[in-house]
């Protein structure tokens, strides 16, 4: 149906013809593939895809993608692919490396000739579109990758914000591998109270809770701003999903279709772990201890080519140490430490797409049985009214004996993998009798209220996380929570509770209480303090208390984070029970000075300090108190904010400017034709020169999300542009 309103709308007064590109000596596969493939653009930039076959519509919304932003695709598949250091030079090697101890292009290849062939026909369509893109763009020049190949794409086959292989600390992995003379890393200099929790929300209601008597899902994921596009992709086969796609990959990463949603937020599960290797060398060799023998440590040359400062190339080549376990990462003492982790791209590839095709709980979970999804716990949610939570299908089965949130002897086999957890052993929570299920990357022990999985029947290393404050937030909004609509639920979304104040503050408030008199910062913090006093614990643009709240907490933050927090308490426990008065009201000083030295008085709405700004497409990009910005009314997620504002100063500024947090907001309604509400952070296109950069800023910041044309009828009166890939 899409496409033939597509094709239709070609005619329609107002809408240009459209300029064919040159394509001359182009492979005549591409040219057809290209007139296969139908782009209607909404009038929000938003690409709607419709192609004749799966792949097809794999093609277009590759070029789509390339259109709207291909230096972030690029950028992606350089980190993914350990080449980064060919456009950035010497300082991304140790990048580079980290991702070639687990990602071997020799592999890859042969797993893509050994792929289903269904799945090489998509990669084969991923590679020709961002090709054919290139190809009829000649000005656009990509910094290194001028060809895209197939088996690239089981380079990056999850989606995740911060793959596993992050856990691999880079300083160790340079002081292993490294020699005297490098070069320290280029590093940021960050405060802890910059470092914005990861993660996001998902919140799953039964027909039972909800006015119309339909499901209702919430998607909200916490990423760095414009880490995704968003958009819809169609076939003839059957293929109709839309949400949020991470740049580069071909399939919707947290989105709908038709019949079911998937929402994914971080996890706690543990499923990454490091094995102490005990070394031993002999007859020249090197082997590592396990049980009563010595096996061979293998070894694999990794060459890794670099941009020199004047242009040219470079390499450096590493003898990089492997066992059973893994890669060698890294040097505790006289022990090796491997890294185990999920490397499985070709299942990992097949599970991520073809979830995008399910119709119905059962027939997702039969997707899920690929086991190839180790960082995402879901909240799902379909049109027969059946929700769920549901942790990540690879978790390695360990003995619970042991702590694998430290790394564990080697040399046991004890604390091997056994193999992977049944999915039906996991803590989940399917069509509970409450009717809602949430994450908010906490523990799984709350994400049904009463009826959530119990602690006590699961090993520990099924969460490293705990609770957290927007864990809290949800279920106080859940608990009771009856006759949801899509508006009650987007209103959920962006309640202004902050529950991390409601707690700490009523101590610093007793903390002032009892200073004697004559002490100097009764007088000093009167203002101040009475201005807490009397707060709702509520986020608002025009709220002063949020300024001095956020200004002293975050201070606080970043001097109770570097005591000792391994007693088992939380950072929230030590600002409320470890720190002393002393710490807490002189963090209230330090934000009162600081809001009087930057803005001239303590007493600040907090929507002249939060901002969101775009100034430029860069990945990295600047912020200017100059030039214009945006009020923001919602904070931090560490404060117990579900509409997440990670935002901070900058050099140079006196305001705070926001990289992440809400990212892509979506309420899906799964009635008799699912419908939804989205938004996209600043806009759907990279390019500042378009109107699409930054036109859903300001609903981005006041929560209006806008109705997603997810039926061609829906799009009737909204299209922008229809055109074939090339013109």
């Amino acid at each position: 149906m899409l496409k033939s309103l597509a094709v239709s709308a070609l005619l329609l007064p107002g809408l240009a013809a459209p300029v064919a590109a040159s394509t001359t000596n182009l492979p005549p596969r591409l040219e057809r593939e290209a007139q296969a493939v139908t782009i209607t653009r909404d009038d929000w930039g938003i690409a709607h895809v419709h192609g004749t076959t799966d792949a097809d519509a794999v093609f277009g919304m590759a070029y789509a993608q390339a259109e709207d932003d291909f230096h972030r695709v690029e950028t992606n598949y350089l980190l993914s692919l350990g080449r980064l250091a060919e456009a950035k030079g010497e300082s991304s090697i140790w990048l580079d490396l980290r991702q070639k101890l687990f990602i071997d292009p020799v592999k890859l290849k042969q797993l893509y000739s050994q792929s289903p062939g269904w799945l090489r026909q998509l990669m084969d369509a991923w590679a020709d579109g961002l090709n054919y893109y290139l190809a009829t763009h000649p000005d656009v020049h990509p910094e290194v990758i001028t060809h895209f190949e197939p088996w690239m794409a089981l380079s990056f086959t999850e989606g995740s914000i911060g793959g596993d292989i992050e856990r691999v600390d880079l300083e160790q992995l340079k002081a292993f591998y490294g020699e005297p003379g490098d070069a320290p890393l280029a590093t940021v200099e960050m405060r802890p109270s910059w470092v914005e929790p990861t993660g996001s929300n998902g919140i799953a209601l039964a027909p039972k809770l909800t006015a119309d008597g339909h499901a209702l899902l919430l998607i909200n994921p916490h990423t760095s701003f414009f880490f995704r596009s968003e958009l819809q992709m169609t076939s003839d086969q059957g293929l109709d999903a839309y949400g949020a796609v991470t740049w580069g990959q071909f399939f919707i990463y947290q989105g709908f279709n038709r019949h079911v949603g998937w929402m994914h937020t971080s996890t706690g599960v543990d499923a990454v772990d490091e094995f102490a290797e005990t070394i031993v060398r002999k007859d020249g060799k090197l082997y590592y201890r396990y049980g009563k023998a010595l096996r061979p440590v293998t070894s694999r040359q990794i060459t890794i080519p670099y941009r020199r400062p004047d242009g040219t190339m470079a390499s450096r080549t590493f003898t990089a140490y492997f066992t059973h376990h893994g890669p060698v990462v890294r040097k505790d003492g006289d022990k090796w430490i491997a890294e185990a982790l999920m490397n499985t791209p070709v299942p990992a590839l097949e599970q991520s797409w073809l979830r995008t095709k399910t119709h119905d709980y059962a027939s997702y979970m039969k997707v899920a049985e690929l086991k190839a999804n180790s960082s995402n716990n879901t909240l799902f949610a379909d049109d027969k009214g059946e929700i769920a939570f549901l942790m990540p299908q690879f978790v390695p089965k360990r003995d619970n004996r042991f702590d694998y949130t430290k790394p564990v002897d080697g040399a046991n086999p004890a604390t091997d993998w056994h193999g992977l957890t049944p999915l039906d052993q996991l803590p989940q929570v399917v069509n509970p009798p409450n009717g809602w299920a949430f994450n908010t990357n906490d523990w799984p022990y709350s994400a049904a209220g009463p009826y959530s999985p119990k602690q006590a029947d699961f090993p520990r290393y099924m969460d490293t996380f705990g609770e957290n404050p927007r864990g809290l937030h949800a279920t106080r909004l859940l608990t009771g929570a009856k006759d949801v609509t899509r508006a009650s639920l987007i209103t959920m979304a962006f309640d202004s509770y902050l529950p991390a104040f409601a707690r700490q503050l009523p101590v610093l408030i007793h903390d002032y209480d009892a200073l004697p008199a004559s002490d100097p910062l009764k007088n000093k913090l009167r203002g101040p303090i009475a201005l807490l006093r009397t707060w709702d614990y509520r986020w608002g643009i025009a709220s002063m208390p949020t300024t001095l709240a956020v200004f002293w907490g975050d201070t606080l933050w970043d001097e109770v984070s570097k005591a000792d927090t391994a007693e088992g308490l939380s950072i929230y426990d030590v600002m409320a029970e470890k720190a002393g008065s002393k710490e807490r009201l002189h963090a209230l000083t330090e934000a009162v000075d600081r809001l009087q030295h930057d803005f001239g008085h303590w007493g600040v709405p907090w929507g002249e300090v939060n901002r969101f700004q775009r100034i430029n497409g860069a990945i990295q990009q600047p912020f200017d108190d100059s030039k214009p910005s945006i009020p923001v009314p919602f904070t931090s997620s560490r404060w117990g904010s579900l509409a997440s504002f990670g935002a901070h100063r900058w050099p140079g500024t006196k305001r705070y400017y926001g990289t992440s947090g809400n990212s892509f907001v979506a309420v899906v309604e799964f009635g008799p034709k699912v419908s939804a509400r989205a938004i996209t952070a600043g806009g759907e296109s990279g390019h500042p020169e378009s109107k699409h950069f930054n036109d859903e800023a300001e609903r981005y910041t006041t929560g209006n999300l806008r109705e997603v044309y997810f039926w061609p009828e829906q799009l009737k009166g909204h299209i922008e542009r229809v055109y074939h890939p090339g013109q």
